[in-house]
This record gives C-alpha cells, sequence and structure tokens, in this order.
C-alpha cells in the first residue's frame, strides 16, 4: 500500500461529524471527498489539503505544512501535511477546517 492506513484512520477521524465524506482511492493515496470535491488525503510519508488558494498563505504559516508538489511544480490551493501534523490532533483539526471550509464553499458535483 502506497499510505499508511494508520494516516488514513488519523485524517479520517479529524473527519468525524461531517456528514457527506466520501473516500474514494487516488494518486496512489486516499483522499476524502465533500459532496464530490476532494477536502484532504493522505499519500506515502504525509498527507494533503486542498485548502484553496485564498486561504494557502495563512496554511503555510503553520508548522508541518509546505506548499505541494509532487512532480516538482507547486499545486496552488494545495498543502503538503507532515506526519508530524497527522499526528497531532490539534494542528490536523486546523488544517481540516481550512480544507472542509474551503469544500463547502463550491457547488456540489
Amino acid at each position: 500500500m502506497a499510505y499508511d492506513p494508520g494516516h488514513a484512520e488519523q485524517m479520517s477521524d479529524a473527519l468525524v461529524g461531517t456528514s457527506g465524506i466520501t473516500e474514494k482511492k487516488m494518486f496512489g493515496g486516499l483522499c476524502f471527498m465533500l459532496n464530490g470535491h476532494m477536502v484532504c488525503g493522505v499519500h506515502k510519508g504525509g498527507g494533503m489539503a486542498r485548502i484553496g488558494k485564498i486561504r494557502e498563505a495563512e496554511a503555510l504559516e503553520m508548522e508541518g505544512i509546505e506548499p505541494l508538489s509532487f512532480t516538482g511544480r507547486k499545486m496552488g490551493g494545495m498543502v503538503d501535511v507532515s506526519e508530524d501534523v497527522l499526528g497531532c490532533d490539534e494542528r490536523l483539526r486546523q488544517i481540516v477546517e481550512l480544507a472542509l471550509s474551503y469544500a463547502k464553499s463550491l457547488p456540489p458535483k
């Protein structure tokens, strides 16, 4: 498996109580979707969150959050979530809340 199932469980736990969340395997990892829009997910060595370009700078101020770049090219509006963040309930909830806020602002697919 390309991602750590424990990380997936931590991410899933941070989403408990949010209705409309589904899981989808993609990018060699597991993504969590809200109304068809990617919220966050896990990949080999950590996780990611789709927080939108407007709140990207805010997210990057958080310890353990970096720009997401799978191919060497930065993916705007997406951030990489370190394993340290995945292991800290408070910091993980913060980044997941930013991602949920963005996903909720989008029209359902």
